[in-house]
């Protein structure tokens, strides 16, 4: 069945519950890009094979895409806008609302759309690893019209591709420090042009094998090395291995490991690990201080089935490290690593319960039906 046409665009006015920060204070993080619905099943017992059904332990649903980071440095209590399309069906509805009510995601520089609809991924977490299905039909409206009238932000955060991001020298030159990660090829080719776009970047943040891919490289380290002579910051996590970083700015080469946990889903931990890193930036800490926190972040996040909605808020950082604190059996080498973390979730204004992927959308939290002109 062919896609349906799109009707004219219908944007619709962000509404005025929709908060933004003051306009004489820039936003912490700004972000362009698509929100997805996802669905993740999990708890199967097999991988699917064509002709044959399988019943799931669980099913959550929740915000995808762009939205994993938008979540992910919110629940970090940072000030985050985001320049996106969103559809005026169903799911953009439940999108729209779960981001700007539930998250305060500032939606100033987002537009609703008529005739379009939401993209949606269904990811299988089997065995610790994950394989998605994605359906979406390409955006109305480029990145580059939401920009534009996004209020200006201290950084950006980014997935890069081949293609060139025309408005990235505008938000640097403006102010912003760029941060930026890709995604997945797959085709597998894995372009040269993709470290061309680099010359915009200061922080890159791939996982090893996108690493090595674009780097042609046969091992992390190899990668890393690479990547050193093409961004001032480089990172490559490395999964249930930690991540390894290279600051050409100060010198700095670190380490660290992952955090012990038992892992039942990665979906969406690369963007929250990505959106500790950019806080850490902020707060300007050692590159080690900053590469901890994210490992930390990020496996906080695969304790819990799902994307976006699997990012931990400050007061679950803070009872992870009160925990590893009142542990006799942990050494006082592995507390101590921590221990600057303290002032940060001592302080923290967000301490409500993070809300989790659920099976179904709550009809409770969709706004009345926008009326349609087309």
């Amino acid at each position: 069945m062919s896609a349906p046409k799109l009707r004219h665009h219908e944007l619709r006015p962000v509404p005025a519950s929709v908060s933004a920060p003051e306009p004489d204070l820039p936003l912490d993080v700004q972000l362009a890009g698509t929100p997805y619905l996802d669905l993740v099943f999990s708890g199967l017992t097999a991988t699917p094979r064509l002709g044959t059904e399988i019943r799931t332990e669980g099913l959550g649903s929740s915000p995808g895409g762009v939205a994993n980071l938008a979540v992910a440095l919110r629940r970090l209590d940072l000030t985050v806008g985001l320049a996106a399309t969103f559809a005026d069906d169903v799911y953009g509805t439940y999108l729209w609302h779960t981001l700007g009510e539930q998250e305060g995601v500032d939606l100033s520089a987002s537009r609703r759309v008529g005739g379009w609809v939401t993209p949606l991924t269904v990811s299988l977490a089997y065995q610790r690893e994950r394989s998605m299905i994605t359906y979406e039909q390409p955006p109305p409206l480029a990145a580059a019209e939401l920009l534009a009238q996004a209020p200006r932000a201290r950084c950006f955060l980014t997935h890069i591709d081949h293609v060139q991001a025309s408005w990235l020298p505008a938000l640097r030159a403006a102010g912003a420090r760029i941060f930026a990660d890709v995604g997945w090829d797959s085709s597998e080719r894995w372009s040269a042009a993709v470290l061309d776009n680099l010359a915009m970047v200061d922080v890159f943040m791939p996982n090893a094998v996108e690493a090595m891919a674009y780097t042609r490289t046969s091992s992390p380290q190899a990668a890393l090395d690479v990547l050193a002579g093409l961004v001032p910051v480089a990172v490559v996590k490395c999964g249930p291995d930690g991540a390894i970083a290279v600051s050409r700015e100060t010198g700095e080469r670190v380490s660290e490991p992952a955090i012990g946990v038992e892992a039942l889903d990665p979906t969406g931990a690369g963007d929250v690990f990505g959106a500790a890193i950019v806080y850490g930036s902020l707060q300007q800490w050692p590159l080690a201080e900053r590469i901890r926190f994210a490992n930390l972040c990020a496996g906080l996040s695969v304790r819990f089935y799902g994307g976006s909605l699997s990012a931990p808020c400050w007061h679950e950082v803070a009872g992870w490290c009160r925990e590893l604190d009142a542990d006799p059996d942990a050494p006082d080498k592995h507390k101590r690593a921590y221990h600057y973390l303290r002032e940060h979730y001592a302080r923290t204004s967000r301490r409500v319960q993070c809300r989790r992927a659920q099976p179904t959308i709550d009809t409770a939290c969709l706004a009345p039906p926008l009326a349609s002109n087309g």
